[in-house]
């Protein structure tokens, strides 16, 4: 049976105000509590409530997925994310493989196809595979200053074992070595990206703290040199979820069907920058639902 103490034993053991025990009550924050005849009655082994701003600051998002990832727990949100993230990052880039198949391979690493008659891309197959492994990083390192050895880093896990990397140009792991542009438009020359890189880098790394805006002001300047001969969107999408998860800032996916928007944001910003936030924050509306399903605090 439960043992129960007065408002006042409860303050005086959390070293609160009387009031505020009975605020934790009245908010539900103190499980178990009893309200008889016009008094609220504390379990006596109730622990003090932890404090609202102490519980935003507290990164509820990046332990849950460091504990998952640990325990290879199936079902929780680091398996979601995982594979959301995966398809559609892969699928603005134009992968064929369905989120079931992506679904499949990230729980048995095996291939599920449908019928005999489909038929996939091994560079898919591996690119997905090299890209559940880069998202594992990025949670492992998601505290570290972001620096130019791992987003090479980012590219070398994501682009191993390709016909990419089988191509005696392209280069895996390290900055582009021949002009390329991304949707007709001219990038950085190979001859400036790593002067290019190493001041967006020492720019961003001036503060210690980045909001929502900041980050995704990064990812278009980022995407704008395109350091890499192949990959850049999808290691700049691994770099947002590093930086939001550094942050305490709820991630984003953006889904598949939103890459138009997605592109005519990063096209447009220098004249517009809502239309790229706009998309970003509706796809982290879309983690948002993810995080409230399964009980997840976070910071609005």
């Amino acid at each position: 049976m439960n043992k129960f103490i007065t408002v006042k034993e409860a303050a005086n053991k959390w070293n609160v105000s009387e009031r505020s025990v009975r605020n934790y009550c009245v908010l539900g924050r103190v499980p178990d509590a009893v309200f008889e005849n016009g008094c609220w009655l504390i379990p006596e082994t109730a622990k003090k409530p932890i404090r609202l701003n102490e519980k935003e600051n507290k990164n509820h998002l990046l332990e849950r997925l460091r504990e998952e990832k640990k325990h290879q727990i199936s079902g929780g949100i680091y398996h979601k994310l995982q594979i959301d993230l995966t398809y559609n990052s892969n699928h603005i880039e134009g992968s064929e493989l369905t989120h079931d198949q992506t679904r499949y391979i990230f729980e048995t690493r095996t291939i599920g196809l449908e019928s005999t008659n489909t038929s996939v891309k091994v560079d898919d197959v591996i690119e997905t595979i090299n890209h559940f492994s880069a998202i594992d990083r990025v949670i492992d390192f998601a505290n570290y200053e972001l620096s130019e050895s791992f987003i090479k880093e980012l590219h070398k896990i994501l682009k191993t074992g390709t016909s990419d990397s089988r191509l005696s140009w392209f280069a895996v792991g390290e900055y582009k070595k021949r002009a390329n542009e991304v949707g007709g438009i001219a990038t950085t020359s190979p001859q400036q990206v790593n002067d290019e890189m190493k001041k967006l880098l020492s720019d961003y790394n001036q503060k210690d703290k980045h909001s929502f805006e900041e980050i995704v002001e990064f990812h278009v300047k980022f995407e704008r040199i395109h350091p890499f001969q192949d990959g850049n969107g999808r290691v700049g999408r691994l770099i947002i979820l590093k930086e939001c998860l550094k942050n305490n800032i709820v991630p984003f996916v953006i889904l598949d069907n939103k890459k138009m928007f997605y592109y005519r944001g990063l096209k447009n910003w220098n004249q517009e920058r809502g239309w790229l936030l706009d998309t970003c924050l509706d796809g982290q509306n879309t983690v948002k639902a993810y995080l409230d399903y399964f009980g997840i605090v976070y910071r609005n």
